[in-house]
């Protein structure tokens, strides 16, 4: 194994945002069983240590290129392209005022408990997420426009937290559920 692989190389994948998912699992099943430190039980000290950053570094690259959003940001960053969402607040106007409105709806749903509402909601965001995944996998991989590819990484994390805040209401509600 090539030590200094990044996870597309580790993992037998061309470096692009589109990737084979079969492929990947069945790459991430044959290094870990080739890796995983049970195997390495009897092995020397050194043996041990050196399978457990190899299994280590397996795991890392399979959850990183798994996840679209992750991909991309390693992909950005293979590059040379710092997505900067934790520097870079610029968005557009419209796409703030979308956001807004979004967590509006959602506060509004949680704070009337309205399930349904939320579920409305996550499916609503759930297909933005993929029109901009879209978006992201022909930036990225058809017109190489890694600019674009930063401000739409940065985009999904708004996706991403509002999510969050709807799952954390809808497991709320359904905890109240449950003590009734």
């Amino acid at each position: 194994m090539n030590e200094g692989a990044n996870h597309f190389e580790l993992m037998g994948l061309p470096i692009a945002f589109a990737i084979d998912a079969e492929k990947l699992e069945r790459a991430y099943r044959d290094l870990q069983s080739r890796v995983h430190p049970d195997r390495f039980a009897s092995a020397s000290g050194t043996e041990k240590r050196l399978a457990m950053q190899w299994a280590t570094r397996a795991n890392e690259a399979y959850r990183t290129l798994k996840d679209p959003v992750g991909r991309a940001r390693y992909l950005l960053l293979l590059k040379g392209f710092d997505t900067g969402e934790e520097t870079n607040t610029s968005m557009p106007a419209d796409f703030l005022m979308e956001q807004m409105e979004l967590r509006e709806a959602a506060a509004t749903a949680r704070s009337e408990r309205d399930a349904p509402g939320l579920e409305g909601l996550r499916s609503t965001l759930e297909e933005s997420r993929k029109d901009m995944l879209r978006m992201l996998a022909r930036a990225l991989d058809a017109d190489h426009n890694y600019d674009a590819g930063c401000s739409l990484v940065r985009k999904l994390r708004f996706f991403e937290k509002l999510d969050e805040e709807i799952d954390d209401a809808l497991e709320l509600l359904h905890e109240e559920e449950e003590a009734r």
